[in-house]
């Protein structure tokens, strides 16, 4: 299917709907760049098989059954290379509240857990709301492209830590682990007899052609008995809304921890994550494609607009999600998220991220609203 058959360049009206990207600026002339949501209408597959499941008219508590578990393990095996079994699978409303329920499944009071950063801000508050002890190792730069210090990690590490969690692709700084980066990564767990947690959630959009993605799961027997890995169709088929994703736990000592912890708190995934999640790996490949292409096309606008209009602002090569990260520091702004906002564009503050004078673009929108953003920071800085 050609990608002249999906339209990326329009979208539908999202206010009045409680998004949480658009009402943030209510009432304001401030055009939201920000939160992992992007303005595409997602797939057309997607959107009839939505249909067809509000068209059955019942919609009551649902269990996983038999068609997204094979859509699942199917995408795994064919995408990634993932021979999983059923049994491996547990659904989740979203992956924010897995992450803060494996630092309770995995570690006690008197644990810590480690990540580097910057990162995914639920990363490091996850750890604080159970009452265990976050360790932050920054990311080092080798040339351009951000990466796991390890003589840092090894530097950093304690008696009792017990879980890494780690985001892959990186989220801000985009980049895609290599096989070595995440052999090394897999080692020091092995040495350390550290739990992985292992994000992908942004896993199917890797945009650069040179660069591939692993599931960390699937380097060798030994880090898969230690890696609990957590994915979602949401980020990749703009489905956050749907609340469908799901953990594999291939350890069936991790995954009794697991599940006996969730027991309770997590709720069953409503009938149309399942159907969406179905049909998103299942149907959503050719619209994935052009998604991809679109989505490279919108990088390369971004970066070469920073390049040649902003040289104040740094921005580094990235390989895969839609989501820019802008080291402002040489603007030396007091106060860079409220600066743009003043000049209408809603940005994501980089400190929570533990990347303090840094600010995060959202890419994923028609190029024209793009354009429209890059073109007000320019103006913005202008008037400075």
């Amino acid at each position: 299917m050609s990608a002249l058959v999906y339209n990326f360049d329009t979208c539908p009206d999202r206010n009045g709907y409680g998004s949480l990207k658009w009402d943030k600026y209510k009432g304001r002339d401030i055009l939201p760049l920000w939160v992992a949501d992007m303005d595409f209408t997602t797939a057309p597959e997607i959107l009839d098989a939505l249909q067809k499941r509000l068209d059955h008219g019942i919609f009551g508590y649902t269990i996983p059954y038999e068609a997204p578990i094979e859509a699942v393990l199917n995408y795994l095996q064919r995408q990634h290379g993932y021979s999983a079994q059923a049994s491996w699978l547990n659904f989740l409303p979203g992956l924010v509240p897995a992450i803060n329920l494996c630092c309770h499944a995995f570690t006690s009071k008197t644990d810590s857990v480690m990540t580097a950063t910057p990162v995914y801000a639920p990363f490091l508050t996850a750890p604080d709301y159970a009452g265990r002890e976050l360790i932050k190792v920054p990311l080092c730069l080798q040339g351009e492209t951000w990466t796991l210090d390890f003589d840092a990690m090894e530097a950093a590490i304690k008696p009792n830590t017990k879980i890494f969690v780690l985001c892959s692709p990186h989220n801000p700084v985009a980049h895609v682990y290599t096989r070595a980066e995440l052999t090394q990564l897999a080692d020091f767990c092995e040495k350390h007899d550290l739990i992985l947690i292992s994000d992908e959630i942004h896993c199917d959009l890797v945009f650069d052609d040179q660069a591939k993605h692993i599931v960390t799961a699937t380097l060798n027997d030994r880090i898969a008995a230690r890696t609990v890995t957590l994915m979602a169709p949401s980020k990749t088929y703009n489905l956050p809304g749907l609340a469908c994703a799901f953990s594999i736990i291939e350890d069936s000592k991790l995954r009794l921890q697991f599940q006996k912890t969730i027991r309770g708190i997590i709720t069953e995934v409503n009938c149309f994550g399942y159907a969406g999640c179905e049909a998103a790996y299942n149907h959503g490949e050719p619209w994935r494609q052009a998604l991809l292409k679109y989505l490279r096309g919108n990088y390369e606008l971004t970066y070469n607009f920073i390049q040649q209009q902003l040289p104040g602002i740094t921005f580094r090569p990235m390989e895969a999600t839609y989501l820019a990260w802008f080291d402002v520091s040489r603007l030396e702004l007091d106060k860079p998220i409220k600066f743009f906002e003043d000049h209408g564009v809603g940005l994501t503050d980089g400190a929570p991220f533990d990347g303090k004078e840094h600010v995060r673009l959202n890419f994923g929108c028609p190029r024209s609203r793009l354009l429209e953003g890059l073109e007000k920071m320019a103006s913005a800085l202008k008037q400075r």
